[in-house]
């Protein structure tokens, strides 16, 4: 771990610093050598998180190599910034969090892990059977837990399907107060609204804002944000941090990555 002293969850909580950017990085989709290349250009960018994860059945052996190939990386990074006097080493303080699709896809080389109850789920499995047969790992590893409630939003995708999720659709303003309401109730410090990974939309805005009106609670939004003007909506609308990952996956270079990403966490700052 090259956090420091200070927690994970402390670093992610919302603040009075303006909305971050987390780049989402699929196991499945690249090698951990990859990988680790993509995690340092996103932090270069201005990326303030990475996640790993995604796709349901990535073993964890995959898993955990992309974990270790990025601390790896980051902590050469540091290094190097920290013999340099124009050196920033604070630029790759970055937190590596695991985003599970279930408890088989685990690594004690993360710096924590998005604990999630998927609350609009109808099945035990997604709301706390994977949790209770990935608890004694994570504790075994020494992987902070970030509680969140993760809420699966319209169109859904994947992740809809795949957790049997009741979607919450653009008009359900009610209901998603009433869900950040219970997360805050059951003591979750983040509420993860999602749209699906590569969702032909992303979060309503007026589902955002409704969430957002639950004061406590750090606003996590992904799924469906492919363009500048998307994430500015996002961030306006209340997120705190805004997750990219498939807008990225199928850039033909480094520039061309270098480029999208730069437009995604420009467009978090820009409200």
């Amino acid at each position: 771990m090259h956090v420091g002293e200070t927690t994970v969850l402390e670093k992610v909580r919302r603040g009075t610093h303006p909305a971050r950017h987390v780049t989402l990085i699929d196991p499945a989709k690249q090698s951990p050598e990859t990988a680790a290349q993509r995690a340092m250009l996103a932090v270069e960018s201005g990326s303030r998180m990475v996640f790993v994860g995604g796709s349901t059945d990535t073993p964890d052996k995959i898993v955990h190599a992309t974990c270790e190939a990025i601390q790896e990386a980051f902590e050469l990074r540091m290094f190097a910034a920290s013999q340099d006097p124009a050196g920033d080493e604070s630029q790759w303080d970055v937190p590596v969090v695991l985003f599970p699709g279930g408890a088989h896809a685990l690594s004690p080389a993360a710096d924590a892990i998005t604990f999630m109850m998927l609350m609009n789920s109808t099945k035990r499995e997604f709301l706390v059977g994977e949790q209770i047969r990935g608890a004694p790992y994570l504790a075994k590893f020494g992987v902070e837990a970030l509680p969140t409630g993760y809420v699966v939003c319209a169109p859904g995708g994947r992740v809809g399907e795949v957790g049997a999720a009741e979607l919450i659709q653009s008009t359900d303003v009610d209901l998603v107060h009433a869900y950040a309401l219970c997360a805050k109730m059951y003591g979750f410090s983040l509420l993860y609204l999602e749209a699906g990974s590569g969702a032909s939309s992303p979060v309503h805005t007026d589902l955002i804002k409704k969430a957002r009106e639950v004061e406590g609670l750090t606003l996590i939004v992904g799924g469906g944000l492919r363009t500048s003007s998307d994430v500015e909506a996002a961030v306006k609308a209340g997120a705190d941090w805004v997750v990219t990952g498939t807008v990225t996956e199928d850039a033909a270079s480094m520039d061309e990555l270098r480029s999208r990403l730069q437009s995604l966490v420009g467009a978090c700052s820009s409200n």
